[in-house]
């Protein structure tokens, strides 16, 4: 069985490190540059940086700060935000990404996954989906979740996968920075009905979260942000505990 992967996120907002609740009240959470370090030191077995603001904004993704983020580190990186072309996912691997995260603008020219396959690869496509449950559905979001879309989580991924994407980063925004779980129900569906890999976001709060995302839903990776940044949880710790509960994990090289 293959390793399950343990994830920090670096959610960067105007140059730092930022996180909130439920896509709202973001707080400063550190500087990119050292956590990233950190992270990579740590353990951590991939790290995505996503730039929260950059479609928002209608701008591209910050290219000086990805750069000196991936000098710190060691272990795959994975960048987001502001990616419309192929073009941008091209700067960006030669600023040090080995994988794009893409999300309003495949849902706006699903074409754009078929490309980016064509191109690089369906290993550098990673798709983000921002879903929130709505009268018992889950819907898509974009925007940094400020746009509901009328479409059903589900069906979008379903659909992503047949054009390439070679992996899902699905982040719930109803369990997002509540540290009370992640979706599990969501999740468990998801991971039954697609072939490729699935990265769990949204609501890790503890240690034994992380053990219940893995068992209960076969997720191949989990991914968080404050528990990392604030120091609630420790990649090392985790790992030990993760490997005690029968998770397959790669051990920290110390």
């Amino acid at each position: 069985m293959l390793a399950k992967r343990i994830i920090p996120c670096l959610d960067v907002k105007d140059g730092r490190t930022v996180k909130g609740v439920n896509f709202v009240d973001l707080k400063d959470a550190g500087d990119p540059v050292e956590l990233a370090w950190q992270y990579s030191k740590q353990g951590a077995d991939e790290l995505v940086f996503l730039d929260i603001t950059a479609t928002h904004e209608g701008r591209k993704t910050t290219m000086d700060l990805v750069k000196e983020v991936a000098r710190q580190i060691n272990i795959p990186f994975t960048i987001g935000g502001g990616i419309n072309e192929l073009a941008d996912a091209e700067r960006l691997l030669n600023a040090g990404a080995d994988k794009i995260s893409i999300n309003s603008a495949a849902v706006k020219n699903p074409n754009l996954l078929d490309e980016m396959a064509r191109a690089f690869g369906v290993q550098f496509v990673v798709l983000a989906v921002d879903t929130r449950s709505i009268d018992g559905k889950n819907y898509v979001h974009l925007r940094g979740g400020r746009e509901r879309t009328e479409i059903e989580t589900e069906h979008w991924i379903a659909q992503a996968q047949d054009r390439g994407a070679g992996e899902i980063l699905l982040t719930s925004m109803d369990h997002d920075g509540t540290k009370n779980g992640f979706d599990l129900p969501l999740l468990t569906k998801i991971n039954q009905t697609v072939q490729i890999p699935v990265i769990a976001s949204g609501g890790a709060g503890n240690q034994e979260h992380f053990v219940d995302v893995f068992h209960q839903t076969g997720v191949d990776a989990a991914l968080a942000a404050s528990v990392f940044h604030y120091g609630t949880i420790r990649i090392p710790e985790l790992k030990e505990t993760l490997q005690k509960s029968g998770v397959p994990i790669r051990p920290v090289f110390k």
